[in-house]
């Protein structure tokens, strides 16, 4: 099992910036991916950034070149550093981390989601 609480969310004014962080607990060491998805309201959830356990990276198209994705092992965070903020970009945002069960299946845990509210 891994727990995953988020942190950091809040109100803030386009163009300016917020710093998310995930602090993970638990089978931490089985944990392959983490990332970080949004659900903006009214809308589906979307994947806004992932980070390996080699970390390598890969962005949502809207967020590319604002916002960055990183891993902390030794204390057991991941963070989203987010520059340049949009209206768009208001939604919840969860955290995520994926467990490999075998070659093929995977399991994927969920934190609870921090709001991020983007004002014009």
């Amino acid at each position: 099992q891994v727990q995953l609480v988020e942190s950091g969310g809040g109100l803030v004014e386009a163009g300016g910036s917020l710093r998310l962080s995930c602090a993970a607990s638990g089978s931490i060491s089985s944990i392959n991916a983490m990332g970080w998805y949004r659900q903006p309201p009214g809308k589906q959830r979307e994947l806004v950034a992932k980070i390996t356990s080699d970390s390598s990276t890969n962005y949502g198209d809207s967020v590319k070149d604002r916002f960055t994705i990183s891993r902390d092992n030794a204390k057991n965070t991941m963070y989203l550093q987010m520059n340049s903020l949009k209206p768009d970009d208001t939604g919840v945002y969860y955290c995520n981390a994926e467990v490999p069960l075998d070659r093929v299946r995977r399991v994927a845990y969920w934190g609870k989601g921090t709001l991020v509210t983007v004002s014009s």
